[in-house]
């Protein structure tokens, strides 16, 4: 058997290596510090504080990692960075002067930042439940203050307004606590006057009175549907009924039809035949009239329009023809005695000359008072003449055409006429005219309108005179 005594202080050299390593590893178990993921590690004592933790007190913050704390030299605690809920129960006033009570709940933790962390640990270590009323404090504060500067209507209406603001306005006090705030929400607002509820009652009965108009539309709308349908029932009855009779009345006028069939052939034939035959005599008469119309009574209508044509054209002609000859004969008339006063004067002007040397002025005055007076007499003779040819013109004329031969005489006479009609005039000295130039006018459409008035009168006369003289065989004068 092999001694194994040489290997002994081998043996216990591993051992003795075993046994310092096991206690290394129980004394590191026991000095290393994990901080878990909802938590962050206090380490005080023996070490330096950071930047953010110098100001007050050294210590070591320690989060998401593990460190080496030496017994009785450091001290190590743990800070949560949990969630915190703290119920918001808070009495406040509104600027209306009305009581509410504002049922809040506010969701807060401690910051992950160092800063954060740092104010939170001088705070609330080791006494982390103070945290609640300390949150409630904070928000009871600006709860109160907010309201006061709102109506309940607004308060009702913005809520998260009203959230946003509380939140703005802790934010200071609750970084200096080390602490955010996750949520702020606003879950009842109670009324202990009523006031909510009377403002509601306004909308609540507009509700109502809204529902109550619906339901009476919907009723009304259903009743007329339903009157409706069982009008529409009657009418689909009335209809098939209606039909029953028409297909009832169809079938036995079939039958009468089927009965009367062969009588009412014969009478339909001879209907067709004394149509025709009524037919034919009318476009016979139609004919008869038509051959009456061309042959008779067209020609005729022309002849009669020619002879009034012929005559109105004759009496214009006549008329025409016979003024002209007044006309001619009259300025004949004044030619030849225009032309024997010549004569005349110059045979008077010739004796007066031969006489001058042999006679005396005498006998020369004698010669030519002798020559103006054959000389005036051989013209009022020769215009006394040419009168009478002029009113035997007229007389004949007259026998054609009456009418214009006194509308002639009438013209010629027209301003005689005016001046009898205007001679009361002539007596007044002075005349004063109302309305200016209308008055005048006035005035002297009055006196026309005399003369229009006397005109027809003179025209009777003028044809009863010239009457009276044909039927007592006289020409009539001029």
């Amino acid at each position: 058997m092999q001694d194994l005594s040489a290997f002994y202080p081998l043996i216990s050299i591993i051992l003795g290596a075993v046994v310092v390593i096991g206690v290394i590893w129980v004394a590191t178990k026991l000095m290393w510090k994990v901080a878990e993921p909802n938590e962050a590690l206090i380490i005080s004592g023996l070490t330096r504080g950071t930047l953010e933790t110098r100001e007050g007190m050294d210590f070591k913050i320690v989060t998401g990692k593990g460190a080496l704390v030496l017994p009785g030299l450091q001290t190590v605690r743990p800070l949560s960075l949990t969630l915190n809920e703290t119920e918001l129960k808070v009495s406040c006033v509104t600027s209306q002067g009305i009581q509410v009570i504002v049922d809040g709940v506010v969701i807060y933790k401690i910051g992950d930042a160092p800063p954060f962390i740092a104010n939170a640990a001088r705070r609330f270590l080791g006494q982390q439940p103070k945290m609640e009323s300390q949150v409630y404090n904070v928000f009871e504060g600006h709860l109160r203050s907010i309201i006061g500067s709102m109506t309940v209507e607004e308060i009702i209406r913005e809520r998260d307004k009203l959230a946003s603001q509380v939140r703005s306005a802790s934010g200071v006090e609750m970084e200096k606590l080390g602490l955010v705030v996750d949520s702020l929400q606003i879950k009842d607002l109670q009324d202990p006057t009523g006031y909510i509820q009377n403002i509601a009652k306004p909308h609540i009965a507009m509700v109502k009175m809204e529902a109550r108009i619906a339901e009476a539309t919907r009723n009304r709308e259903a009743a007329e549907k339903e009157a409706e349908a069982e009008a529409m029932i009657a009418d689909a009855q009335s209809l098939s009924a209606i039909r029953q009779s028409v297909a009832q009345a169809n079938a036995e006028r079939a039958k009468a039809n089927a009965a009367q069939a062969g009588p009412l052939a014969d009478a339909s034939a001879r209907q067709q035949v004394v149509v025709q035959e009524t037919e034919v005599a009318k476009l016979e008469a139609d004919r008869e009239e038509q051959k009456l119309q061309t042959t008779v009574r067209k020609p005729a209508d022309a002849r009669a329009y020619a002879k009034r044509t012929d005559a109105e054209g004759q009496k214009a002609a006549d008329i025409s023809a016979a003024e002209a000859l007044a006309r001619r004969t009259e300025l004949e008339a004044q030619a030849n005695a225009r032309r024997t006063e010549l004569q005349a004067q110059a045979n008077a002007n010739a004796a007066a000359a031969a006489a001058g040397a042999t006679k005396v002025t005498g006998e020369a005055e004698a010669a030519a008072t002798k020559a103006r007076g054959d000389a005036a007499a051989s013209a009022i003779k020769a215009k006394a003449l040419a009168e009478a040819d002029g009113i035997k013109a007229r007389a004949e004329a007259l026998g054609t055409n009456q009418d214009a031969v006194i509308s002639q005489q009438l013209a010629e006479n027209m301003p005689a006429i005016v001046a009898a009609a205007a001679e009361p005039f002539a007596h007044v000295g002075q005349m004063t005219v109302l309305n200016g130039g209308e008055g005048v006018n006035r005035m002297i459409g009055g006196i026309l309108a005399q003369v229009g008035d006397y005109l027809p009168a003179l025209s009777t006369a003028l044809k009863n005179g010239r009457d009276a003289h044909k039927r007592d065989g006289k020409a009539p004068e001029a």
